[in-house]
């Protein structure tokens, strides 16, 4: 049996209740389905906290492989993607492009990352960002370190600080995305806002900021500031570790 075969099976229904659970617990072997009600005891008791990447990982899969061990297939996951964060934020192509990760799987892994997005998204819009700033840090982490491709996006803050709107602006390459002031900062009169934060990330994971980043961010700058808009900050995220262009004296 190929590791592809190995890992691919029909997901489980959307809710518990559309099979019984006498008739799961018919097709699974006993070792399975022991190990994976001591999974779940443990993190019902203990939480995320308690639970390595490769054990969350596997709470994660259990939906998509109703049947069968998945320890393998976590264990690969993350060898291949680094920690839980690379494997349900790598691309459906990769994802789907590794022996025993089928469509059941790669959706399960992209439905958790949409649900972190959305939760960290929340924790900063309509909050002012002074007193939410760790979270925003989080947030722009959470969607953005591990992308494989540069993106710009920029938070448009009202007159109180608070985040009235998050936005993409521009995808790009691997070192590259392309930024345009007007348009940036036409957006904020649109919305009404008085200031704003940019924010990009470096795939190579080293949030330095370029020679064209420092250029570009002094564009914008010098837009915003005639028309009366303020620039707050440019973040750089990398894998780990962000850089604030107002801390480092850029701004």
């Amino acid at each position: 049996m190929s590791k592809r075969r190995a890992f691919s099976d029909m997901p489980l229904p959307l809710f518990a209740n559309d099979v019984a659970e006498g008739q799961r617990s018919a097709t699974q072997p006993s070792y399975i389905r022991d190990h994976r009600t001591r999974l779940r005891a443990r993190f019902l008791d203990g939480g995320a906290a308690a639970m390595p990447d490769y054990e969350l990982l596997e709470l994660v899969l259990f939906r998509a492989i109703p049947r069968r061990d998945v320890k393998p297939l976590a264990h690969m996951l993350l060898a291949h993607f680094g920690d839980f964060n690379g494997v349900i934020s790598a691309p459906m192509d990769r994802l789907i492009a590794l022996p025993g990760v089928g469509e059941a799987v790669a959706t399960e892994l992209k439905i958790v990352e949409a649900a972190a997005h959305r939760l960290a998204r929340a924790r900063v819009l309509k909050r002012q960002v002074i007193s939410s700033w760790d979270a925003l840090l989080d947030y722009c982490h959470t969607t953005m370190a591990h992308a494989e491709i540069e993106q710009f996006r920029v938070f448009y803050l009202d007159r109180k600080n608070t985040l009235i709107a998050d936005e993409e602006q521009a995808r790009g390459t691997v070192d590259h995305v392309p930024v345009y002031p007007r348009e940036v900062v036409k957006r904020a009169l649109h919305l009404n806002a008085s200031a704003l934060i940019l924010v990009h990330n470096h795939p190579s994971g080293d949030p330095t900021p370029s020679a064209a980043d420092i250029d570009m961010t002094r564009q914008v700058q010098t837009a915003a500031e005639a028309l009366g808009l303020t620039l707050h900050d440019h973040i750089v995220i990398g894998k780990s570790s962000e850089v604030s262009f107002r801390s480092a004296g850029y701004l």
